[in-house]
């Protein structure tokens, strides 16, 4: 019997890319064996030379950026030039750890009396990452780089209609004079990604995992982890409120409204989900927000006019299609788009929703694509019920003149990160990550590269 295949697809066209021989047992488990036996090396060389070969990454990622976004734009549909900031969002935060991970990894002396002390930070092993299509290269460069900084290992299974990606990151990684199968890309079919992954995660080779992804990928790879005893970090879902006060600069609040929804086709976790608005404002906010969109230039990724690309794949502007009409029979307002555009690819129209509420489905579940979804409310306190009715705890956004208000508002609010006046973004200087259904643990920053460590604890006796 021939072995599965993998075919990706470019959403702008519809038409085949590449089809790729997904990887069988016997080369997984060379794949294994190789990236555990450079990841011992790794671990132990030093750390000057393995931040030598970040500093190399930086260049080679910005040397290869136009290949690179292309390739991102072609598997996924990005908008090339939100493709090539991708790219460069890579390089900034290699150098970043380039800068500070020996700060970060430093013996930490602890004062005991009658004893010399320490917490030491030191390599894990090999981390197995399960990674999603929505950022091919930077979702992947988040976890990679601090923990290849470290001194683990990386065994990558990348989302199968990003198959190019993940090949061109390891690739990538030998541009850069990393050590052969450092990072090792396996190229899974999707209907064995479960079986495979959960062989994996129980090798004793695999120290840990990672993912990010939606919440069911990471309840099954998290419950695989937990049999092993495995350390696991989830990035999961979001349901974002971008929380709108009644003294917020409307203007401001719209333009930045209009970005946080649909940058990317609105294919992120941390994209704004749930506009929640004061009423005294609710009605102009609505008008500004709805011109704004319905401004937004839909079309060809490549095209650097365009500011909405296609959906990644067909399945996901069905089921994104389905939540928006399920949604309108439970009570809301379609206000504009709603429907997919005429012709090739997987574009959908950026979609305004009005008076939704709890119970229904654009407010209650993720929406995964250029779909936003209003609600208002009285006052302060409502708008923080409406926000935190929510299973998902990742991004927050409030826009008020006042920031000491803005900032108690955030305080009642469940969230990984809050932030005021601004959107929410991932920045290597701080940490990413979420609560309740969005996950556990942290990326980026000092807790992005310690959580791939082993905490260690040294005492020395007088």
């Amino acid at each position: 019997m021939s072995p599965p295949t993998v075919t990706t697809v470019n959403p702008a066209t519809g038409e085949q890319i590449t089809t790729y021989t997904a990887h069988e047992d016997a080369q997984i488990e060379i794949a294994l064996a190789a990236t555990h036996a450079a990841a011992s090396i790794w671990a132990a060389t030093s750390l000057d030379k393995r931040l030598q070969q970040l500093t190399a990454l930086a260049a080679t990622l910005r040397a290869g950026k136009d290949e690179y976004a292309a390739l991102i734009t072609r598997e996924m549909g990005k908008p090339l030039t939100e493709a090539a900031l991708e790219i460069e969002k890579s390089a900034v935060t290699a150098e970043y750890y380039v800068a500070h991970a020996a700060e970060f990894l430093a013996d930490e002396p602890v004062a005991i009396e009658g004893a010399r002390s320490w917490i030491g930070y030191e390599p894990i092993g090999v981390v197995y990452a399960v990674m999603p299509w929505n950022f091919p290269f930077w979702q992947v460069m988040r976890f990679a780089v601090p923990a290849l900084a470290a001194g683990n290992g990386v065994l990558l299974k990348h989302s199968p209609n990003v198959a190019g990606s993940a090949l061109a990151i390891e690739q990538l990684m030998h541009r850069a004079g990393f050590p052969q199968s450092l990072l090792s890309a396996l190229i899974i079919a999707e209907p064995d990604v479960h079986t495979v992954s959960d062989r994996i995660i129980a090798d004793p080779r695999i120290a840990a995992v990672t993912v990010t992804g939606s919440n069911r990928a990471g309840a099954a790879v998290g419950a695989a982890a937990g049999r092993a005893v495995k350390k696991t970090v989830l990035e999961l879902g979001g349901s974002d409120p971008f929380v709108v006060l009644d003294d917020a600069d409307l203007d401001a609040a719209t333009t930045a409204a209009v970005k946080a929804r649909f940058t990317n086709s609105g294919q992120s976790c941390v994209c704004a989900k749930r506009f929640l608005v004061a009423d005294p404002v609710a009605e102009e906010f609505t008008r500004l927000f709805v011109a704004k969109t319905e401004a937004l230039v839909v079309g060809d990724p490549t095209d650097p006019t365009t500011q909405v690309g296609p959906m990644a794949r067909a399945d996901l502007r069905t089921q994104l299609h389905a939540q928006v009409e399920k949604s309108v029979k439970q009570g809301a307002i379609l206000v504009t788009g709603g429907a997919s555009v005429d012709g090739p690819g997987t574009f959908y129209q950026p979609t305004v929703l009005a008076e939704t509420r709890p119970g229904i489905t654009a407010f209650d579940e993720e929406t995964f694509g250029p779909v936003a979804a209003i609600a208002n409310a009285p006052d302060d306190d409502a708008l923080a019920k409406l926000a935190n009715f929510s299973q998902y705890g990742l991004g927050l956004s409030i826009w008020s003149a006042d920031t000491d208000r803005a900032i108690a508002l955030a305080r009642r609010i469940t969230s990984g990160a809050a932030f005021i006046n601004a959107i929410v973004a991932s920045d290597a200087r701080l940490p990413f990550g979420g609560t309740k259904q969005s996950g556990h643990g942290r990326e980026l920053a000092t807790a992005g590269i310690r959580e791939f460590t082993t905490i260690r604890t040294f005492w020395i006796a007088s």
